[in-house]
């Protein structure tokens, strides 16, 4: 059994990775700010479980962090924690900052000091994996993929704090002998994502007949991952990755947010069909394009398959029903996200 530390761990992609920990026997302590986007909904079913300790607070918070790290004799580090919704960042950049870049240089520090203080086999089996995004790299034209070697270019003020944290693991390996690892991954999809996020906003719009915005003409591209499959090779990353590289971890699913939007859809009037008879495409509504938006995004994720033999379980096609499946199946979920502050408005504008 392994004792993690999980940051972030009560939102969309950490509680996922945390369900999916603990359901193998790992221990988990699971620190959370609990911000809009966190949730503990999302772990209710771990509600008296002994392997998981959750626990509120700030990564910035170093006396917090070494506290964690000693109390509970961890093993591992894996950091989820960010402000991720690119429009926030267009409406307030400092908290992108404050969080992204002081929050984990902070986390490093303290990771640091405790790690220098295990013993040497403790200290050789020991990892810091830093949770990144393909929105460092920039975007791309209508051919190629993004590399681990890719200059990064980051556009928009969420993609350059994500940048500025993976240079600053990159440094805590190199300066200090930290054992780090990072991941960069592509757009993720799938049960409890937040309904800012496309995937679960047209959703929610679509069950309710509202109208369907898509940012500029909707031809954006991105390559979608499914949850589950980006928790499972950040498992093997910490398995078997090498120390102080960086794994791209992509869907091999690259589609337009049209065709994302057409698709969901297409599922909904097949399962639920809209009492008035309408087909939900034509409640699509193009809006102005989001300041700054990036073209294409598309992730080549050979290096983490042949090194390490991961690959994604899911195609576009099974993950986006299985995610629509989910949606109409946890209704009291969404709607206490939706009690909160959050009213899907647009922002970012």
């Amino acid at each position: 059994m392994t004792t993690l530390l999980i940051t972030g761990g009560a939102g969309f992609i950490g509680a996922n990775f945390v369900l999916q920990a603990v359901a193998q026997g790992h221990r988990v302590v699971n620190l959370d700010k609990l911000t809009y986007a966190g949730n503990l909904d999302t772990l209710a079913s771990l509600g008296g479980n002994e392997r998981h300790v959750f626990v509120q607070g700030d990564i910035g918070d170093r006396d917090l962090i070494a506290r964690l790290l000693a109390e509970h004799r961890v093993d591992v580090v894996v950091n989820f924690a960010a402000e991720s919704h690119v429009d926030r960042s267009i409406d307030g950049p400092a908290a992108f900052i404050e969080t992204n870049v002081v929050g984990t240089l902070g986390l490093l520090e303290s990771t640091r000091d405790y790690w220098r203080s295990l013993d040497e086999p403790a200290q050789k089996a020991f990892r810091f994996l830093h949770v990144s995004t393909d929105e460092v790299y920039g975007s791309l034209g209508a051919d190629g993929q993004f590399k681990e070697t890719t200059p990064y270019a980051p556009n928009s003020p969420y993609s350059a704090s994500k940048a500025a944290s993976d240079h600053l693991v990159r440094a805590f390996h190199h300066t200090y002998g930290l054992p780090v690892l990072t991941t960069n991954c592509s757009n993720n999809y799938g049960p409890y994502q937040f309904p800012e996020k496309l995937i679960p906003l047209i959703i929610q719009k679509a069950l309710a007949g509202e109208p369907l915005p898509v940012y500029g003409d909707g031809l954006n591209v991105r390559d979608w991952l499914y949850v589950g499959d980006h928790c499972t090779a950040i498992q093997r990353v910490l398995e078997a990755g090498r120390v102080g590289e960086t794994y791209n971890v992509g869907g091999n699913a690259e589609q337009q947010n049209l065709t994302v939007v057409k698709t969901i859809c297409a599922l909904l009037d097949q399962r639920r069909p809209l009492a008035d008879g309408r087909k939900r495409e034509s409640l699509i509504t193009f809006v102005k394009d989001r300041p700054g938006h990036d073209r294409r995004y598309a992730i080549d994720s050979s290096k983490l398959q042949n090194e390490l033999g991961w690959r994604p379980s899911q195609t576009f096609e099974t993950g986006i029903a299985h995610t629509v499946d989910w949606y109409l199946d946890n209704k009291a979920w969404i709607d206490r996200v939706l009690d909160g502050s959050y009213r899907m408005e647009r922002l970012g504008v």
